[in-house]
């Protein structure tokens, strides 16, 4: 039986299959994406980096909940100028690694991106729901993203995708601006604001109270934001949000995305990657279908 081909072309570069590991999982050291290319992610994304270090919020900073995660954990890293050598070990594992950068406005953008030059792609993190000053404080404002991107695209050699938030009234918006600005790609999307509270002593569980949710609750919304957005633009749609089996995959990539990111699954198996790919293939096969077929099929239907 002939094997079936999942490479796919993403704003220049060349995935042997459509998974990503997202930002913020595993991503903090060199060695961490290494092994998770071995693990059968066909790119991978880093820990979001700032301008200087940053410890992050207080723990608890993480809470598993029945339908997902809530994580407020502050954006903590080393800063660019101490992560360079661990774009060198990532990039040892033979896929491209795109590094996910965060700052307060456009001149901090340009500095981690000329600071980071080597990295396969930029994603900017316009989209963190818990972080102050950064991430959605400025990812909700369309004409500060069209400005951020705009910037970053002139400090980078690299395709620049802007990763967006679901905490806005119309995504379509945010994400028309960032094309505006010239963004190669949008991502869509990043966790949902989000609380628990601990019912015996009145208290909110995590450091931050609040923070931001994800897995399978996020995902109908993921999907959903992905539709209007694969609809309004001209330029790839990598969608995440709850994809932990091939079925998730397939969804998203019927609403749209050329690509999709896997973070919270990878809590329960690194091996989701090779899960989902392998499933995805057996779909296809199963349809004689290739993956440019099923890409935004969902919207071939409509009407039909």
């Amino acid at each position: 039986m002939t094997k079936t081909d999942l490479s796919i072309e993403l704003t220049g570069l060349a995935l042997e299959n459509p998974t990503i590991l997202a930002a913020g999982v595993l991503g903090t050291t060199g060695s961490s994406l290494k092994r998770m290319a071995n693990s059968g992610a066909g790119a991978v994304v880093t820990k979001s980096i700032g301008i200087e270090p940053k410890p992050g919020h207080p723990n608890p900073t993480m809470f598993k909940l029945e339908c997902g995660f809530l994580n407020a954990m502050g954006l903590p890293n080393p800063a660019y100028k101490e992560f360079r050598g661990e774009l060198d070990i990532a990039k040892e594992g033979g896929v491209p690694v795109i590094a996910s950068v965060f700052g307060a406005h456009p001149d901090e953008f340009s500095e981690i991106i000329a600071g980071l030059d080597g990295a396969d792609a930029y994603e900017l993190n316009v989209s963190c729901p818990h972080a102050i000053g950064y991430g959605a404080v400025v990812g909700t404002d369309p004409v500060l993203v069209e400005e951020i991107t705009r910037a970053a695209k002139r400090a980078a050699s690299a395709p620049v995708w802007v990763k967006l938030t679901p905490n806005v009234t119309d995504i379509v918006e945010i994400g028309m601006a960032a094309r505006k600005g010239g963004a190669d790609a949008v991502v869509a999307v990043n966790t949902i604001r989000g609380m628990a509270i601990d019912i015996h002593s009145g208290y909110p569980i995590l450091g931050n109270r609040f923070g931001g949710l994800s897995g399978a609750a996020i995902h109908p919304v993921a999907v959903k934001c992905v539709y209007d957005l694969y609809q309004a633009l001209d330029i790839p749609v990598i969608g995440v949000g709850g994809i932990s089996k091939w079925q998730d995959a397939v969804e998203m990539m019927m609403a749209g995305a050329r690509a999709v990111q896997i973070g919270s699954a990878v809590y329960d198996s690194i091996n989701v990657f090779d899960d989902v790919t392998a499933g995805l293939a057996r779909y296809l096969a199963s349809h004689s279908m290739v993956l440019d077929d099923i890409i935004g099929l969902a919207h071939r239907k409509v009407g039909l």
